[in-house]
């Protein structure tokens, strides 16, 4: 599902425009991503948690040639399925 299919399943199921589902779907998309930069996690109660975390530098190879390269320290993002969404898509 893509974003637009989902704006639309939001404002079906909500009774909203899909201008006005969209507009929900980004404001909460910013927060998480907001909150995520700011290193807070953010929990959604039987949905899940994505929470930021770090990657420490590494080593690492160029599929192309097998040359070892320096893969540099980064920052990302995990989310961990609460147990609600597990539930729901083991049956």
């Amino acid at each position: 599902m893509r974003k637009p299919e989902l704006v639309a399943a939001i404002a079906e199921q909500a009774d909203l425009t899909k201008e006005q589902a969209g507009e929900a779907l980004t404001a909460i998309l910013d927060q998480i991503s907001d909150a995520l930069s700011r290193s807070e996690s953010v929990s959604l109660v039987g949905f899940g948690t994505f929470t930021q975390r770090h990657r420490g530098a590494r080593m690492g190879k160029n599929p192309q040639t097998g040359e070892a390269i320096q893969i540099k320290a980064s920052n990302t993002v995990a989310f961990k399925p609460g147990k609600s969404l597990r539930d729901s898509i083991n049956g």
